[in-house]
């Protein structure tokens, strides 16, 4: 685990050491919330289990139109340290039909998080309907669903790191 002084920088920490200490001056001044919500003023209302649904359903509908979701939710069990959101593909053979299910599960710690991060998840579990494996293609295709989505994915981290060091996500 990476850590620049007294401050646990692990959710950059393949990041260059420059940014790194950019970083480290920010969470020292007291300035990585500001410079956050500077950036991502736009908070959302997709508080609840349904509501995400319907949020995920008009991104798959537009970009993902042929693969199928049966259910989208939040979930608390989700931890930064592991994964922020998943994808659970089912099949089983019923009769002589093969049946298929695909999930989808996003870490309460979207529910207040700026807009923008909401959607890099939503995006990024997406994107795994049609790609399995993080690779060039995978994050090519993110890219393509949401202009920035690298720039937005770096800024995530920031939050991450925001919320271990100040307990206070954005409200």
């Amino acid at each position: 685990m990476l850590q620049f002084g007294m401050y646990n920088l692990k959710y950059i920490q393949h990041y260059p050491k420059e940014l790194q200490q950019q970083v480290t001056h920010l969470i020292q001044q007291n300035r990585l919330k500001d410079y956050l919500l500077q950036k991502y003023p736009q908070m959302h209302d997709v508080n609840n289990d349904k509501r995400l649904y319907e949020f995920v359903m008009e991104y798959k509908n537009e970009h993902f139109k042929k693969y199928q979701l049966s259910k989208v939710a939040y979930d608390s069990k989700l931890q930064c340290n592991n994964s922020l959101g998943n994808n659970i593909f089912v099949t089983r053979i019923q009769g002589n039909k093969l049946k298929t299910k695909n999930n989808i599960n996003i870490a309460t710690v979207f529910k207040k998080a700026p807009f923008s991060f909401l959607e890099m998840i939503v995006v990024h579990e997406l994107a795994h309907l049609k790609i399995k494996e993080h690779n060039k293609a995978f994050y090519n295709l993110c890219q393509h669903v949401q202009e920035n989505y690298a720039q937005i994915e770096f800024d995530f981290r920031l939050f991450l790191t925001h919320i271990e060091h100040d307990k206070n996500p954005f409200t």
